[in-house]
């Protein structure tokens, strides 16, 4: 079957790659292609932040897994790391939802904790570069025979008249597109540094003046960072970086140099949950695969997966 997918993030490459490995023909239409879509300032880190909800997200996320570290060992150019790290907390905290989908989680130790903090976990994550992950996806799309438009596209009747069923992964977008007004931006910053100033993750959710966190890559480090509902300016804040080093310093050893060499900023989908779910309209229909808040990424294989069933049960 012929299907346009809206949107060319992480979603819909990934939508396309699984969709095209089912037999199906595939075309992505998207106003913004690599390096300048929202899923390029992803910090990304697996880790399933501000998507809802839990039992549905926890199954897409220990699926993505899976998928994430098998090509961190198979595909070297993807771009992939499979990266230790701890989330500390001031308090006492149950094991969280997603234990499960972490195959080595664990409580972490005391000499395994910043100064300051009570405790914390201690998990692998695959962390993806996305300068190196997105052009990867777009060039396994083509291998399997997908093409790639860019054009922006103001309602789904435009695709549907080029394809009677259509993946729509617009995030932010399905705003305007699909008049979804539950959908919101979540402003989020983060700074690249070098060199990595540690080998390892670091989360800290609940730093008295924000979140902070610390993603070393292969060559640099990401920062972070903030979060803002409703504010949709793509400024850099100078005094938001200044708050952002000021709160990852205590996190990293003393005296680690953390060398800015650029500072990002980008719009996260919010929503109240997810929203993947096929509507049909007569003879025409749309897969919706978007809203995924803080964990597009970490959502992405399992979310594309679900959206292959549904093309199947309504493909003609």
């Amino acid at each position: 079957m012929f299907i346009v997918i809206l949107g060319g993030g992480v979603s819909g490459l990934s939508c396309g790659i699984r969709l095209l490995e089912a037999g199906h023909s595939v075309e992505v239409w998207a106003r913004e292609l690599t390096p300048h879509t929202t899923s390029d300032v992803a910090a990304a880190v697996w880790y399933p932040y501000r998507a809802w909800p839990q039992e549905r997200v926890n199954a897409w996320a220990k699926r993505t897994y899976t998928v994430l570290e098998s090509l961190s060992r198979e595909q070297p150019s993807a771009g992939i790391l499979s990266v230790p790290g701890v989330e500390v907390f001031r308090r006492h905290v149950e094991d969280p939802w997603w234990r499960d989908s972490v195959p080595d989680f664990r409580r972490a130790r005391a000499d395994e904790l910043p100064p300051g903090v009570l405790e914390g976990y201690h998990f692998t994550a695959p962390v993806i570069e996305m300068p190196r992950y997105l052009p990867f996806l777009m060039g396994r799309l083509r291998e399997l025979g997908g093409h790639v438009v860019q054009r922006e596209v103001r309602s789904l009747e435009e695709a549907w008249a080029r394809a009677s069923l259509v993946v729509n992964c617009t995030g932010l977008g399905a705003r305007e597109l699909v008049g979804d007004e539950t959908l919101f931006p979540v402003r989020g910053e983060v700074l690249r540094v070098t060199p990595p100033p540690t080998d390892r993750f670091i989360f800290d959710d609940e730093c008295e003046h924000g979140i902070a966190y610390v993603i070393p890559r292969a060559h640099d480090c990401i920062l972070g960072g903030t979060v803002e509902e409703g504010n949709a300016s793509l400024v850099p804040d100078a005094e938001a970086a200044r708050g952002i080093l000021e709160r990852n310093a205590p996190l990293l050893p003393p005296g680690a140099p953390l060398n800015v060499v650029e500072h990002k900023v980008g719009l996260r989908p919010g929503r109240p949950t997810v929203r993947l779910e096929a509507e049909v309209f007569g003879e025409r229909v749309v897969v919706h695969d978007y809203g995924h808040g803080g964990a597009g990424v970490t959502l992405s294989w399992g979310c594309a997966e679900e959206v292959v069933e549904l093309v199947s049960a309504h493909a003609r």
